[in-house]
């Protein structure tokens, strides 16, 4: 049988199911999709390829999926670092915003995130961010796979002016982006607290209609949950659950001040978590208790955050923090294993986003987002359990090569869909203009 391209790496490992590491197998793709994984032996056999891809030293994984950041932001990475969230924003970040973002900006950043992510290993991200339509576009040009937030704010920007401007906008870019192969749209309220009552009940409304996913940020401070006590009388998840939008359908970013009832709704609702474990901390919000909701049953992802806050968009690095985090935490040094974390940083965010019958493990039929991590350097050897040195000693350095529903984006390290010097052109010259215009 002619298929496309037959990967034999040292190490395969589906994620799918949890905790599986095969040796001596081999991946077939044809069409974009996984046509089989096999015995290498069998697979050589059974295939003719045009591309042979040998190993020996590598681990396959599914591509990462980053599931909660905004793209754009990566030009404003190091604006304004160690600063406390509502000053950041309220001070820096919104009127950066306010100034200079722009169709222009968007593109310019979205295209700097995807160079990192890629190569970091990141084949999906699930963004939320000003001109959704302009990320869709440039995602879809560089071969990522994306879904894109339908944002709602109350305060007007270059996006729209008002929530109603906001919804109307989001539904024409949901409208041009059905049944895309690579790009799918989730609304994306920004937050409990800065987006209020009538638009919250009519993005509950939509999203039943079209089976579109909401993407929030909630519970993310400990001022966020008093001002909402003090304003509705209730706590932000017990008002998303009265709103309806509590939810399977429901990524609720952050988390990181829970009650025990909370968690409950949560669990019993079936919505999903979103924890962003270096941005958390950098921004000393508090700390997503990931072992009590792993507990009760939560699907919890791991995303990045922007790089205005984190600063990078490394999920390597989300992984480990999010396993070591989770340990101390809980004082436990089996909460959150390295197999779990894997997890959470690939097929539970692929579910979270509705979309793990397309990605997030290795699995006959779904299509090929791949990524390939080199173990046999002097960082990795020797390697008792490819997952754990994955995940504790594993740095994004070490991707070699990535895949997109067949396609090679990164190969031997560089980037076959983007072009990288324009890039890191482009993010200069807005360095200049910020600078000049801050007077830094």
């Amino acid at each position: 049988m002619q298929i496309d391209t037959l990967i034999h790496p040292r190490w395969l490992i589906p994620v799918e199911p949890d905790g599986l590491v095969l040796e001596g197998h081999a991946l077939a793709v044809k069409d974009g999709r996984i046509a089989a994984i096999l015995p290498i032996e069998q697979a050589r056999t059974v295939y003719t390829a045009a591309e042979i891809l040998e190993l020996p030293s590598h681990a396959l994984i599914p591509g990462l999926v980053n599931a909660h950041t905004h793209s754009p932001m990566s030009l404003f990475r190091g604006l304004a670092d160690d600063l406390p969230l509502m000053r950041w924003l309220n001070d820096h970040i919104w009127p950066a915003e306010k100034r200079w973002v722009s169709e222009s900006f968007v593109a310019d950043g979205t295209r700097l995130a995807l160079a990192e992510m890629l190569r970091g290993g990141t084949t999906c991200f699930n963004d939320m961010y000003f001109f959704p339509d302009v990320t869709a576009r440039v995602s879809a040009e560089a071969g990522v796979r994306a879904m894109v937030g339908l944002i709602v704010i109350d305060f007007p920007s270059a996006w729209a002016d008002d929530a109603g401007a906001y919804l109307a906008r989001g539904l024409e870019v949901h409208d041009q982006l059905r049944n895309h192969p690579l790009v799918h749209t989730a609304f994306a309220p920004h937050a409990p607290y800065s987006v209020s009552q009538g638009p919250l009940e009519r993005i509950r409304t939509l999203a039943d209609e079209l089976d579109v996913p909401v993407h929030i940020h909630v519970n993310e401070t400990p001022e966020e949950v008093e001002e909402s006590l003090k304003r509705w009388g209730k706590l932000p998840i017990q008002r998303l659950a009265e709103l309806g939008l509590l939810n399977p359908g429901l990524m609720a970013v952050h988390m990181t001040q829970l009650t025990d009832t909370e968690i409950r709704l949560v669990a019993e609702a079936g919505a999903h978590v979103i924890h962003c474990p270096e941005s958390n901390l950098k921004l000393a919000n508090g700390f997503c208790p990931v072992a009590r909701l792993v507990e009760a049953g939560v699907g919890l992802a791991i995303g990045t955050d922007g790089a205005a806050s984190n600063n990078d968009l490394d999920m390597f690095g989300e992984m480990r923090t999010a396993s070591l985090l989770a340990k101390g935490l809980a004082a436990n040094a089996e909460a959150v294993p390295a197999s779990t974390a894997l997890r959470m940083a690939t097929l539970n965010g692929a579910r979270a986003m509705g979309i793990a019958e397309e990605t997030g493990s290795l699995v006959k039929g779904k299509s090929a987002d791949m990524v390939a991590v080199e173990l046999g350097g002097p960082e990795s050897v020797p390697v008792y359990n490819p997952i754990s040195q994955l995940v504790y000693a594993t740095g994004r350095h070490q991707v070699t090569d990535v895949w997109v529903a067949g396609k090679r984006l990164l190969h031997e390290r560089g980037l076959t869909s983007l072009d990288r010097e324009e890039i890191l052109a482009r993010a200069n010259e807005w360095r200049e203009i910020i600078v000049a215009a801050r007077g830094l």
